[in-house]
């Protein structure tokens, strides 16, 4: 486990960094939207369709992807959130569990990370 300190990063670090994350979470809003507008299960008129069994078949695994991608694209739009709450609160980079700055080079690939990557692998125990 590292090191607990009191760190913040400067504003004008953080404003390309809150920029990039806000443009992120309108991508995935439009995304989502779109994913949810395609899923043959919004079409309400399947339901009246007597459709063949490999049409259906195929409503059934495009609904599947559609709802796989929507919590997949959910869990990002929720961890964007976090990441952009902690900047505006002052706890950007550091983590979430043990309260140590989180590495640099984690956050350049993952701007969106509230945890370290020791905190990710106890997670994952």
């Amino acid at each position: 486990m590292a090191k607990k300190i009191g760190f913040s990063f400067p504003a004008k670090v953080l404003v390309p960094v809150k920029k990039f994350l806000s443009e992120e979470l309108k991508k995935l809003k439009r995304q989502a939207k779109r994913i949810k507008e395609n899923d043959p299960f919004a079409d309400t008129g399947r339901v009246n369709d007597n459709a063949a069994v490999d049409t259906d078949v195929a409503e059934q695994v495009g609904h599947s992807n559609a709802e796989a991608k929507g919590k997949f694209i959910k869990s990002r739009i929720i961890q964007i959130r976090k990441a952009l709450a902690r900047i505006k609160i002052g706890k950007y980079g550091i983590c979430e569990d043990c309260k140590s700055m989180i590495d640099t080079d984690r956050l350049m690939v993952f701007p969106e990370t509230t945890v370290c990557v020791e905190c990710v692998k106890d997670r994952e125990k």
